[in-house]
Formats: structure tokens, sequence, C-alpha cells
């Protein structure tokens, strides 16, 4: 079994740099699907509120015979749920859901800027840190400028930043302020939702490796740094997917695909984003 690397965060957790996502993962199908990623050798679970399957993450994690300081499990805090005191209490149900005392990670899932004050709502994420019941705390889909209002307005520094990445958006720069500042990048969308699995380029230079046009895109990703969780309910992708870590891409090759981006996303623009259900 492979063996994935950690990363220290900036107060020091460790996270697995290869997770597995249960985005648009049925709340049905959830445990069945997480107890596979635990057989393949997966560590790291990134779930959400708003995936509504909190709950069978916590029950794959109960039935896995894991110890709970095996697992890394993360959560983000729903868009509906920014004001405070409801932060608070989504992030009891979330622990509940979970079977949890705490989480590893938990994130707010969007900035939300222009209806909501996400300087405030991060105020309630300290709360949950200085508890212990998060033992790391970040966010999800931020731009540069969300971060500098977090910098200059609040004490303590988001861990890491989840936004969509992959070779046609490469998002060099939060990444680059992320570097600066010691905020993990956290890649979702990793492979564009497949988007860039028939690229010439990454085609070519998977073939060149005698490896998949998907594992040559998780590995560029895992050689720039990047935090990722591919997301399969079907196990022969989740075994390929964890199958990354014995081959390496050259300097060329890494240039060559991050050569791709075209500022793509497959998701919404933060900066527009402002959906609360």
């Amino acid at each position: 079994m492979s063996t994935v690397p950690n990363i220290s965060l900036n107060n020091g957790v460790e996270i697995p740099q290869l997770g597995y996502g249960v985005f648009q993962i049925d709340p049905a199908e959830t445990k069945d699907a997480v107890l596979q990623a635990f057989e393949v050798g997966y560590r790291h679970i990134d779930t959400a509120q708003m995936y509504g399957n909190e709950k069978g993450v916590g029950e794959a994690v109960a039935e896995s015979g894991l110890d709970r300081d095996e697992v890394f499990i993360t959560s983000k805090l729903n868009n509906n749920a920014h004001d405070p005191e409801v932060a608070a209490q989504a992030f009891d149900r979330t622990l509940e859901e979970l079977g949890l005392e705490h989480v590893d990670l938990f994130l707010i899932h969007w900035p939300l800027a222009t209806v909501t004050n996400f300087v405030e709502t991060w105020g309630a994420m300290e709360d949950f840190y200085r508890s212990g019941r998060a033992k790391a705390i970040g966010v999800s889909n931020f731009q540069p400028h969300h971060l500098n209002r977090l910098h200059a307005e609040t004490t303590i520094p988001p861990a890491v930043n989840q936004i969509e990445v992959h070779p046609y958006l490469t998002q060099d720069e939060v990444r680059a302020y992320g570097a600066e500042h010691d905020i993990a990048t956290e890649a979702w969308s990793p492979i564009a939702q497949g988007l860039v699995l028939d690229d010439p380029t990454i085609v070519r230079i998977a073939e060149s490796h005698g490896r998949t046009p998907a594992q040559v895109t998780l590995r560029w990703h895992l050689q720039r740094g990047d935090i990722v969780f591919p997301k399969s309910v079907t196990r022969s992708r989740m075994e390929e997917n964890f199958d990354v870590f014995g081959f390496e891409l050259s300097t060329v090759d890494l240039a060559d695909i991050s050569e791709l981006n075209r500022d793509h996303r497959t998701g919404p623009d933060p900066d527009t984003f402002n959906k609360i259900p």
C-alpha cells in the first residue's frame, strides 16, 4: 500500500496530502463508499454540511475499526449558517452527525462577501478551534482580497484555503498568496470534472509514464504541493487515484501541464456566488 505524505499546517496539525472526497455522493451510499476508500488506503475524508452526507462518513469511521487518530476528517460550514450563533449550532450538528468529539479541519465553505460578514463568521470558527473541537480551521473559495480582510481583522490565520484548482485553472495568484502567508492550498475539482483527461498534452505525458491521465493530473497537483481528494464511487477508480506515488513528473512535464491554464472554472466564481439555501 502506498504511503501518503503528510503536509504540516501552520498550527502543526498534519494532514494527508491525498484524501477522498464525498461531494455529490448520495447519503445512502456514503458509508459504503467511505469504507471502500478506507480499504484502499485513504485516511483523509473531505465532507461538508452542504453535501448532506456527514452521517454516512461518521458511520464509516465507526465501522472501520480504525483508531480516531488514524483518520483525518474535514467538514465545512453551510452558507445559511454564517451568523455566529447559527454557526455554533451548525457546528454542534456536524459533530453529532459525524458521531465525533472533534473534526480535524473545519472550513467556511464560501465567503458570500456581498451578503454576509465572513469576518464575524470567522470569530465563531476561532471559538471552535480554541475549544479543541476543531483541530484546525480554514476557508474555502476565498480570494486574496477576502484573505487580506481576515489577516487584517482577525487573530487566527486560516490553516488552508480550499479552492477549485486543475490544469485549466491553475490559480497561481491565490496559491502564491497562500504560500506567502503559510496557508495550504486544497484543490477541489482536481481533474476539472474529467474535462482535462482527454487533453492531448496530459494524454501524451500519461503515455510516456505508462500512467492514466487522471494519475498524471493528480501527480501534478501533489508535486506542486496541493492537497487533493478526488471523488469516485467506483472501487477501481478509487485504487487508480490512490496509486500516484510510484512515479514522478519531470520539470518539463509540470510546466507543460501548467501551461494549459485557461482560467476555466467548472464551479461558481467566489466573487459573485452568494447563494444561501
